[in-house]
């Protein structure tokens, strides 16, 4: 049976459902179906060009009468979002395009959501761009940053997919019918998440920088225990490496060589630097001495440590002893026009200056080999793998950027299934299509810009851009929102987004210097995190919206646990980054959001898009009412299916609201779980929940109406929604006490301790 696309390329026009979404096409843009490995509903589009280039851009005709959002490269490693309304405005470096087209009279039945997924094919690289004249072309643009890499007929350099009413569904069916194009990557749901995501965590970066010791990494991990948030894996990042500098030129003048910039540093050899090796006895053995005391002084489960994917910032430097197999040479990054224009002091980084000593690809996979066997030799159990986005400048001379990028992924992917068992590893810096539809292994990736504690603007920018970049990145891998600061002017703004966010959760505290009351709200005793199943993204109203610019819209992020759901609401309006500036800035009057007042949205149950899947029986007889209890307020709310509950915050304030669909048992017997209440995503603590309705033989019903059973994790108070009171509640098999709030129907019970097993047993009787 052939089912034809909804998604056409005839007569110059792209429709979808008959919907123009592309008009005045090219002859030279040609289109293949997707169908050929399944029902796919979606085409490939390519292009033929008069000769060979390593280079090409082609427009793809007129855009407009839509709502866009665009994943785009603002650096060469890092995506962030823009919205808006017509090609033309759609940023060069575009990676993930999402349309939103809707019929005459604006009915959300009539609205198609059309993903445009620019690819990799053969040696070539795609990605979008707006240009050409009157501000409404939408441009392909394919490069293989190689000059003697050419071609000039391209057959799927583009994916245009389709779905009615879901978004996210649009989404996932697009990437899966690449997938199945390509064979060269797998998606998430396919991938083995690493055991960190279920713990707490500290990263050495913002704590150290550079200046790591295994006296500041123990002093560290002994703070964090000390005050109840005990971390179950430690990152060490950059600081730990052997490495040294470039030595002048002896025939340099002295004088205008102290006047240059500092010599960017090169990996020297595999083991670790002296710090580590400094002191007596057992304590010189080097790293592994630190990894033993984590875990067994600490109590740690995991120990990862950072090394750029070229081995450093600066490559292996050429020719030093015990390294020359790994056939290390310099080369000299070449940035791609697209970048530039977004970034242009790539152009005059240290990096593109004073160029990379690149392991030969031929060598890499033995290079990874011998890295990661040292490390797990001892103890390590993966590796967070850094500024991944620079092998696209490398491509020269070794058949294009896409065919080194996939080298090195072959080689880091079978290097880590080997020596991480656990499939340790972080992919960062990585925000190129060219790693991402080059991995097979890699299950985490970060999902933004890092974390600057002493950066002002850029809090509200991260937090927006965690979010929609986890629109596209989340189909690929976890997304990692990075560390961050408990104990920050921002920390609690920061903290509730990874509580929700569905990854990893981790500080960068310095010693000594935590928010504990912080970290409790997102940390249990024995140092696991309640976490969300899904990656966080923007609800479904807000994906076309502009919540870091419009100066109108609060940004709403969803997510789920397996009996309710998450909604996280922030205020990230007045800053971003600017595309006249190249940089993030400051666009409100005030500065820092201080001009802004407060903005309200309606916070609704549905916003939480999969809140169906929640409720009991596969959600069959469920009504859709909510209950919603808002963390910052600590109130509960009913709330019937299509009411929505208002919402204000100031900039850079925010509130989590865990949202549990309401089971009405009989006629005026209703209830609900809710979770740990003083845990932002306190929900994901109900792993268990039956509902039972009590009938005698007669059909007649007894005295108790009916019976709740819930399997609940953690310590804390622990909070239901009930219509009624409950006639008893037993923990395990006693009775204890609760309290019962008429009015708002709040039940709480405390929970002193955690569970002797895996989960506390709860019974309520109503």
């Amino acid at each position: 049976m052939t089912i034809e696309s909804s998604v056409r390329l005839a007569g110059g026009e792209l429709s979808v459902r008959g919907r123009a979404v592309l008009s005045g096409v090219p002859d030279a843009v040609s289109a293949a179906s997707a169908a050929a490995r399944g029902p796919v509903d979606g085409v490939f589009l390519g292009a033929d060009f008069a000769g060979p280039a390593s280079r090409h851009v082609v427009s793809l005709g007129a855009m407009r009468g839509v709502r866009f959002m665009a994943c785009f490269r603002f650096k060469m490693w890092w995506m962030a979002q823009r919205m808006g309304v017509k090609g033309g405005d759609v940023p060069h470096e575009t990676q993930f395009l999402l349309v939103e087209s809707k019929a005459a009279g604006d009915s959300e039945e009539e609205t198609s959501y059309v993903v445009f997924l620019p690819l990799v094919e053969g040696a070539f690289r795609a990605s979008l761009q707006g240009g050409g004249a009157g501000g409404y072309e939408l441009q392909l643009c394919v490069e293989s940053g190689d000059a003697d890499t050419l071609a000039s007929s391209f057959e799927r350099a583009l994916f245009v997919g389709a779905a009615e009413s879901d978004p996210f569904a649009a989404i996932a069916g697009a990437v899966a019918a690449v997938r199945s194009s390509l064979g060269t990557f797998r998606p998430r749901a396919e991938k083995k998440l690493p055991g960190i995501v279920d713990y707490f965590g500290w990263c050495t970066w913002d704590a150290f920088y550079q200046d790591v010791t295994q006296e500041g990494v123990e002093a560290g991990l002994q703070s964090l225990a000390a005050g109840g948030a005990p971390p179950k894996f430690v990152i060490i990042d950059d600081g730990w490496q052997s490495v040294g500098t470039d030595k002048p030129n002896p025939e340099d003048d002295p004088a205008a060589e102290a006047e240059k910039p500092q010599r960017l540093p090169r990996l020297t050899g595999i083991k670790e630097n002296s710090k580590f090796q400094s002191g007596k006895g057992a304590a010189a053995a080097g790293i592994e001495t630190l990894v033993r005391a984590a875990k067994e002084k600490y109590g740690l489960k995991y120990v990862y440590v950072w090394h750029a994917i070229t081995g450093y910032w600066g490559g292996v430097r050429p020719g030093v002893a015990g390294m020359e197999a790994y056939r290390s040479k310099m080369q000299f990054p070449k940035i791609s026009p697209g970048v530039a224009e977004n970034e242009p002091n790539m152009k005059t980084d240290v990096l593109t200056l004073q160029g990379l000593g690149l392991v030969h690809p031929h060598a890499v996979h033995r290079f990874y080999d011998e890295l990661h066997a040292y490390l797990a030799a001892a103890g390590v159990d993966g590796v967070k793998v850094d500024v991944q986005c620079v092998l696209e400048t490398l491509g020269a001379g070794h058949g294009g950027r896409v065919q080194l990028t996939r080298e090195y992924h072959r080689a880091l992917d079978a290097s880590v299934a080997k020596n991480f068992q656990d499939n340790g590893i972080i992919a960062c810096m990585s925000h190129n299509t060219d790693s991402l539809y080059c991995s097979k292994q890699t299950a985490v990736v970060r999902a933004s810009d890092d974390f600057f504690p002493r950066e002002a603007v850029s809090h509200t920018i991260h937090i927006a851009a965690v979010a929609y970049n986890s629109v596209f990145l989340g189909e690929f891998m976890l997304p990692d929102w990075d560390m961050f600061h408990s104990l920050h002017p921002a920390g609690d703004y920061h903290g509730s987004a990874r509580a929700i966010s569905g990854g990893p959760v981790y500080v960068s505290d310095a010693p000594g210097k935590h928010n504990f009351e912080l970290l409790r709200k997102m940390v249990l005793p024995d140092g696991t995190v309640l976490r969300a199943r899904l990656p966080g993204r923007p609800t479904k109203d807000c994906l076309f919206a502009d919540p870091a610019r419009d100066g109108v819209t609060l940004l709403k992020i969803w997510n789920m646990n397996r009996f309710t759901g998450v909604l996280g609401v922030y205020n990230c309006q007045g800053a971003a980054w600017s595309s006249a500036e190249k940089k993030n800035v400051f666009h409100d009057a005030g500065g820092a959001g201080a001009g802004a007042g407060a903005l309200t949205c309606g916070v609704k149950g549905r916003d939480v898009h999969l809140i169906a899947e929640a409720a009991t029986d596969g959600g069959a007889g469920w009504s859709g009412d909510c209950a919603m209890y808002r963390h910052a307020g600590g109130d509960l709310v009913v709330l019937p299916d299509g009411a929505a509950l208002p919402v204000s915050l100031n900039v850079l304030e925010h509130d989590v609201l865990t949202v549990s669909p309401i089971k009405d048992l009989a006629a005026g017997f209703r209830f609900a779980p809710i979770g740990l209440v003083d845990m932002f995503n306190g929900g994901a603590a109900v792993e268990g929940l039956t509902y039972s309705v009590l009938v005698d033989g007669d059909g007649m019903t007894t005295e108790a109406v009916g019976q709740v059973c819930m399997e609940v994790r953690g310590r804390g108070r622990f909070g239901s929604y009930s219509s009624v009171r409950p006639r008893k509640c037993t923990l395990g098999s006693a009775p204890v006490e609760f309290s019962y709030d008429a009015s708002s129907g709040m039940v709480i019970l405390e929970l002193e301790s955690m569970p002797k097993e895996r989960v506390h047993k709860i019974v309520f009787e109503l």
